[in-house]
């Protein structure tokens, strides 16, 4: 196996959506500190993980709509696939207990088995969206487990309804969707950026502006075109321009220095998404 055909299999570039998950997290529930930085590394690999299983469990159906993809191209076998998934999520596990100790363990074992649902069940029933938003919920609040778990659930909240709008666009990249789709998460997108914003001007609005206004724009575009390449194009802006939401809610929490270091982690998996597909 290539590295390449790796980092397709793990979608690679999209884990940088992943750390500001728990650095948003742990700001919200005043842990921002030594613990952090591990719990990322457990964040990244419960995602990649998550990204394995996932073509994993759906060989059969790429063989036919996406035949270029790792699996179905004979690239990584589906064995391979699956102990690379079943070895990352273990490994998400362990670093997170290392890491958080039991506080944080008891997020990341619900965490895993509720990315292992979603993949091998819950992605093609009406439930996916929220599966997966709930997914990413808990993964702010393991950023937040050693901490005041409580005053973290608003951005767990607001990380979790943008989850939901990528997913729901994404059960359409192969087919496309009707207009009606990208008007509704463009509408959501817009009143959580105007939520997270706050009333203050500050790093918080300027990064929740720059969330909307990325993300917001490739889901006008799929509303003027709902063909599948501008839906697909929504979903990948829905990935990597998760950043400066979860810059906005680190900064709101009181730590704008971290806010705007996370955002910047999305002009960069934008420009490696061009090598490296993030859907």
């Amino acid at each position: 196996m290539r590295l390449r055909d790796l980092a397709e299999l793990v979608r690679a570039p999209a884990a940088l959506s992943v750390p500001g998950d728990a650095v948003a997290g742990a700001a919200a529930a005043g842990v921002l500190g030594r613990a952090t930085p591990g719990l990322v590394a457990a964040s990244v690999c419960l995602y990649w993980g998550g990204m394995a299983a996932n073509d994993w469990a759906d060989r059969d159906l790429d063989a036919s709509e996406r035949p270029e993809r790792p699996i179905p191209s004979g690239r990584v076998s589906a064995r391979q696939a699956l102990l690379i998934a079943a070895g990352l999520t273990g490994a998400g596990v362990a670093i997170a207990g290392l890491a958080g100790g039991r506080r944080a363990a008891r997020v990341a074992v619900p965490l895993a088995g509720a990315v292992w649902a979603y993949d091998v069940w819950g992605k093609n029933t009406a439930a996916g969206p929220a599966m997966m938003a709930v997914c990413r919920g808990l993964d702010v609040l393991l950023g937040a487990s050693g901490g005041r778990v409580r005053r973290a659930v608003p951005s767990a909240l607001a990380v979790a309804a943008h989850t939901y709008t990528v997913t729901a666009l994404s059960r359409f990249e192969v087919s496309g969707a009707a207009p009606a789709l990208p008007a509704a998460t463009l509408a959501g997108t817009l009143a959580l950026a105007a939520t997270t914003a706050g009333r203050r001007p500050g790093p918080a609005g300027l990064l929740a502006a720059w969330y909307a206004a990325g993300y917001g724009a490739a889901q006008a575009r799929a509303f003027a075109d709902p063909g599948a390449p501008r839906v697909r194009a929504a979903v990948g802006a829905g990935i990597t321009g998760l950043p400066p939401l979860q810059g906005a809610l680190t900064a709101r929490s009181g730590h704008p220095a971290y806010g705007i270091a996370v955002a910047l982690a999305a002009p960069l998996a934008r420009r490696l998404a061009r090598r490296v597909s993030p859907t």
